[in-house]
This record gives structure tokens, sequence and C-alpha cells, in this order.
């Protein structure tokens, strides 16, 4: 197949070759995917410790070699956006993350009028905002936090949401085509519900029809324990080891308790696998288990929380943090 090619029904894309999804990602599948062959300093890194999650994969594969806006939704720290940038590295996709906080307004997705200095004059020119400009290029644009923005944005996500994406410029009476190696991706944690449980400030309800527009919703759930060892023993090179291995084992059977405990309503915080790392990177600073774990994690809790947290890690250390019960009511 020739460069020039279409793929899957898509409009020609930059120039490309084709690569299986099993040789690319270690995934039984026999899709075919375009991976780039130009070099662009907005593709983002290879992580060659990263874990895929089959389901998922596909998934985004789906949105990259279908032109299908996937939205990735999860608790924090399971590595929604992480996983759709290595997608990319693999892909050599160039790829772009916003975030949608409170600060980003139409005015930065769109664009605005601003004064330059021209052959010593003060003009008033247009700058494009970040969506017309991924929209013209072959770029993978991530809306991170996709659930915390503001009215305002949603509505001019929601024109881009469409196949065709076409975006209009009022201001500037000018219409924007889509470049066919545009694509749309965003994380969500709450999947617009709003923040029912206390524990994403900021989140809003999202209505049905922004909603709708996906095309593919995937929901991204915490790695199983022997690939979330495997991670973090990935990162700290110090725990590549046989004892290691059981130290991050027990670290990872009480980011599990939080999980559950989070789950049935009995703490507000739970331990993501990024916070693992942490307490295992803390642990090579400070040379203690325990004062690593209530540096990392225990601090962040709620003080009538702390107990049961202090159990937690009982159970699988064995050891009696001091805002432990037990401790407590010998005092």
């Amino acid at each position: 197949m020739s460069h020039s090619s279409s793929i899957s029904g898509l409009s020609p894309l930059p120039p490309h070759r084709l690569a299986s999804v099993s040789e690319l990602f270690a995934i039984e599948s026999s899709m075919m995917v375009p991976v780039f062959t130009g070099e662009d300093e907005h593709v983002p890194d290879v992580d060659p410790e990263y874990r895929f999650n089959p389901d998922i994969t596909l998934a985004l594969l789906a949105g990259f070699t279908r032109n299908r806006r996937v939205l990735v939704q999860g608790l924090h720290g399971t590595g929604k956006s992480s996983h759709i940038e290595q997608v990319a590295a693999r892909l050599n996709w160039p790829c772009v993350r916003v975030n949608l906080d409170g600060h980003i307004g139409r005015l930065e997705l769109v664009g605005r009028d601003v004064v330059t200095l021209r052959d010593g004059q003060q003009v008033t020119e247009f700058q494009e905002g970040i969506v017309p400009w991924a929209l013209q290029r072959p770029m993978a644009l991530i809306f991170d936090e996709y659930d915390a923005g503001r009215p305002d944005v949603m509505f001019v996500i929601q024109r881009i949401l469409e196949l065709e994406g076409k975006l209009t410029l009022l201001d500037q009476n000018r219409v924007i085509h889509p470049h066919p190696g545009f694509r749309l991706f965003a994380t969500a944690n709450t999947l617009g519900l709003g923040n029912l449980t206390g524990m994403y400030h900021g989140a809003q309800r999202l209505n049905h029809a922004q909603i709708d527009r996906w095309n593919i919703v995937a929901t991204l759930d915490y790695l199983p324990r022997a690939e979330e060892v495997a991670i973090v023993q990935a990162r700290v090179p110090g725990l590549r080891s046989e004892e290691g291995a059981q130290l991050i084992d027990r670290m990872v059977s009480v980011a599990d308790l939080t999980r559950r405990g989070f789950a049935a309503g009995d703490v507000s915080a739970l331990m993501s696998p990024r916070t693992v790392i942490s307490w295992a990177e803390n642990l090579e600073i400070f040379g203690e288990v325990e004062l690593a774990f209530r540096l990392t994690f225990m601090n962040k809790c709620d003080e009538p929380e702390r107990p049961l947290v202090a159990e937690f890690f009982q159970r699988c250390f064995g050891t009696e943090l001091t805002e432990s019960i037990a401790l407590q009511a010998a005092q």
C-alpha cells in the first residue's frame, strides 16, 4: 500500500507504514495500524516498561485508525492519559494534552485578538487557540479532566465531536476543516456524574448530548497485582530483586485494601499505582517503610480515618503504626 492510500476507508494520512497490533503492543489481534514515518517534537517518548490494558488499547487504536472519538473513564492514577500517550508514541503520532481546569476558557481553546508589533507598528491580529491549531494538523488532541470543563468550553468541544468536526470561527468568518490525521480523545474521572463522592472537586455534571457524541467510552481499572508489582519494580531500580518484589507485593496489598475501603465508603482516599510508586521512591530516600508510608499516604487521609488505614498497614506488614487503634488504646 502506498503512503497516499487510504486506511480502512479514511482519507489519506501523512507518510506511514502499516504495522500489526500484535507486533507493537503484544496483544492478540489481526488489526493493522498506521505508524507515521516522519519526526515531530509532539510525539510522546516511548516508555518501554509501560503495561497496556488490551481492551483499552484496542479501543484507542480504533480511535486512531477509524477516527472514532474515544473517552476513557476511570479513577485517578489508573493511567488514562499516559495510556493514550503511549499508544500515540508507538504509532509515532503527534499528541498534545489540554487540562480542562477552571482557568481554561473559550478564548484559550478557540483563539483571540492580540496586539503585536509589526514593522514598528502595533497591529491587532487573530491568534489561534489550541483547538483550531490541532484541528489543522495530524494531531491527537487529548482533553484531560473532561468532566471538569466549564460549560462555555464544553460547547466549543461539542462542535468538533461530530465526525466531520468542522469548526467555524465566527470572528474570522472562516470554517476550519479537520486534517485527515486529526484525532480526539478525552479522559474523565466521573463520566459526567459530577462530584457525587466528594472526591473530585470541580467535576461537572455533563448533559447526555455531550456523552452521546463520544463514539467509544472505555473504562480503565487498576492493573492486576502482579503487573502493578512489576511496574513499581521497573520504576524503582533499588527494589529489582526477589526481596524487593515481596516488599512491593505487601505495599500493593495495602493499596488494594484502601481501594476496597473506598468502594465500601469506609475511607475517602485511596492509593493509586502512582501513590505506590511514590511510596517505593520515598522508601529509598528515608529507608523506613512506616515513615515512607506516613509521608506518602497516611498524612493525606482525614484524621478520623487514619486508624483504619493503620489497620490496613498492620494486616499486610504485621506492624502497628502510632495511628492504630490498638496502640492508642494502650496509651
